[in-house]
């Protein structure tokens, strides 16, 4: 058994490293695809690698970079997105953002944002979902060793010391699972999506027949609201909603 187990796991490790050296290599060869000024092979290397489930802000980054150098807009939006979602404070990719956002056509009066929602989600947004949820054991730990301080203690100070700690702890320990939830809803349960149709208009009911309510256009960001077969509602950045087809966007 014991034997069998080794092997198993030397597979594991085996199949991890090979998969490894084939990620670093299309990443380079996408790089020198990039480097040459072929920048339609270097975004589909890179977006090659991004399909098979490797992630990272720097992977989504480069592809939104050679979708922009390739006047792909929609394209460059759609993973300057990503990015940010990876890495939220990163300067370059905020201001590429940006930069990719001034091509699109379309520009609504955004609702603005509650501003301690906006810095949760930024917060959420600094490390994995992962990593907050360890944080959140480590808190809980502490805050059990801190109560038990309290409790068993026999000395004023010890007691005072373990209750305010434990509370504290407690409090990081919540916090820091409601952020690993709210990391794992806007990664990987975006409701946010960039329209990649030249031109869709938006409809009063999810068909055809539907009186038209606004027209977008490609690079434009919507959030999704609902579906009803092979139509999803969007809402605008200024509010307003409308129905539009499915194939005309690309969930963040």
């Amino acid at each position: 058994m014991r034997k069998i187990t080794f092997q198993l796991i030397f597979v594991a490790l085996f199949v991890t490293v090979n998969a490894q050296t084939d990620n670093n290599d299309k990443f380079k060869q996408g790089v020198e695809f990039y480097s040459a000024g072929n920048f339609v092979e270097a975004a589909n290397i890179w977006t090659e690698l991004y399909n098979t489930g490797y992630r990272s802000a720097t992977l989504n980054y480069n592809i939104a970079n050679a979708h922009f150098k390739s006047g792909n807009i929609p394209a460059s939006i759609l993973f300057y997105e990503r990015a940010y979602l990876l890495a939220p404070v990163n300067e370059d990719i905020n201001y590429n953002l940006q930069i990719a956002r001034t091509f699109a056509v379309d520009r609504f009066q955004a609702i603005p944002e509650i501003f301690f929602v906006k810095w949760f989600n930024v917060s959420a947004l600094l490390i994995s979902s992962n990593s907050w949820a360890v944080v959140a054991i480590i808190a809980f730990v502490v805050c059990l060793v801190s109560l038990s301080l309290f409790i068993y203690s026999s000395k004023y100070l010890q007691k005072i010391i373990g209750f305010w700690v434990a509370v504290f702890c407690l409090v990081v320990s919540l916090t820091s699972i409601g952020l690993s939830s709210r990391n794992n809803t806007l990664i990987n349960k975006s409701r946010k999506a960039i329209i990649f149709s030249p031109v869709v208009t938006g409809k009063s009911s999810p068909d055809a027949s539907g009186s038209d309510l606004f027209t977008l256009h490609e690079g434009s960001k919507v959030s999704i609201e609902g579906r009803v077969g092979e139509w999803l509602e969007i809402r605008l950045s200024d509010g307003n909603k409308g129905w539009v087809p499915e194939n005309c966007l690309e969930v963040i």
